[in-house]
């Protein structure tokens, strides 16, 4: 674990300090709001046209030589920023840090999920968030004051981060290696699948469809909230304390909420989060209504609220599809979890810009709301015993 911790930390801190600063290099460049949009769709896009392929790269190649490429991909591109502010050169970066993070979020919860066993995947997930979200915590906001007080090449130096964790790699793959020959002395735990193929593959599609549907309806709210908190506050000041208040608040409960999993389940926990995702929303719609007076205590609270759910079903959904599936399938279940994670982020920035575009943001928030609100009945879905 503190070698995947290492790694990950690593990799996610290099893709935080550009991911707001990217999208400003380009306006450098001379691109528009459109085209300096294009630079994190681009690589948010291409992150999930990856993580599809990616548990069939880790049976074929290795863990070590996989998760090695992804921080190579990830870690070299910022560097060679400072080539040109082009933006076709810029979304051509975005494209090779896509694959790159396409491969570290899929290989990284499937490598967390085989190091421990399953009666503790919570308490490792929630370490294993900690890991992802501290660096965002803390280099999401710096980034911008970087470039200000010193420029845009020391975040490019900062983008290069995952290369250290480079290192790590080796040491996961060889620790995997000799759990796999110490599991194969022993009988399997896993039970063996009944029924066709074909029902198989379905009923892994159904188990995984329900964590997979929970987790896009908080990620387009908490999507839609960091993408766009500067362009519903009227004050700097409220944006930054908003946009630190949800990311801790989500790092927080992601760790946290992991050990109550393991003693609990994830069923008690599922349905309150949903609703604190549908107040928060709530909220915000009532503190950005007048775009030239935000309400800062109650937008700062809504927030919190978000960051909250956020935060925590992050963690109980990735438990969730775990449990679906059969050890081999760890592999599936990952990119099925960071798939459904990408594209509710994506899919929040596309639909909350568009109706903000037509209507305005508390229109867009309440949708947002609504969407969130019809995921509810999937937090009190009962599934099969899980697997041991």
């Amino acid at each position: 674990m503190p070698a995947l911790l290492v790694l990950t930390a690593a990799g996610f801190a290099g893709f935080s300090a550009l991911l707001p600063i990217a999208p400003l290099w380009a306006v450098q460049g001379g691109a528009n709001e459109a085209g300096s949009g294009l630079v994190n769709g681009v690589l948010l896009v291409v992150t999930v046209l990856t993580q599809p392929f990616v548990p069939r790269m880790l049976s074929r190649v290795g863990t070590g030589r996989v998760l090695a490429a992804g921080l190579v991909l990830l870690g070299v591109p910022p560097l060679l920023h400072l080539i040109s502010e082009h933006l076709g050169w810029i979304l051509l970066l975005s494209v090779l840090r896509g694959v790159g993070f396409g491969i570290l979020t899929v290989a990284g919860s499937a490598v967390v999920a085989n190091l421990v066993p399953r009666a503790q995947h919570g308490a490792a997930i929630g370490a294993y968030g900690a890991a992802i979200a501290v660096p965002q915590v803390v280099l999401i906001p710096a980034g911008p004051w970087l470039v200000d007080t010193v420029g845009f090449w020391a975040v490019f130096a900062l983008g290069t981060l995952p290369l250290l964790g480079i290192s790590s790699a080796p040491r996961l793959a060889r620790v995997l290696r000799e759990q796999a020959a110490e599991r194969a002395l022993h009988p399997p735990t896993d039970p063996t699948p009944t029924g066709t193929d074909r029902e198989s593959r379905l009923r892994l599609v159904a188990e995984l469809l329900r964590p997979m549907l929970l987790l896009s309806g908080v990620t387009l709210a908490g999507g839609a909230l960091i993408t766009f908190a500067p362009q519903m506050s009227s004050s700097p000041a409220v944006t930054t304390g908003a946009l630190f208040l949800l990311t801790v608040a989500a790092a927080l409960t992601r760790w946290y909420i992991g050990g109550l999993a393991d003693r609990h389940g994830t069923r008690p926990f599922l349905w309150p989060l949903v609703v604190l995702t549908v107040i928060g929303l709530l909220l915000a719609a009532i503190a950005v209504e007048n775009p030239d007076a935000t309400r800062a205590l109650l937008f700062l609270a809504a927030m919190v609220l978000v960051g909250i759910a956020y935060g925590g079903l992050q963690n109980l959904t990735l438990v969730l599809s775990l449990s679906a599936v059969r050890r081999a399938q760890y592999g599936t279940a990952s990119a099925a979890w960071n798939i459904g994670f990408d594209m509710g982020t994506a899919v929040g920035s596309i639909l909350i810009g568009t109706l903000a575009a037509g209507f305005s943001f508390p229109v867009a928030l309440l949708v947002a709301a609504a969407i969130a609100l019809a995921t509810l009945p999937l937090a009190f879905l009962r599934r099969p015993t899980a697997n041991k």
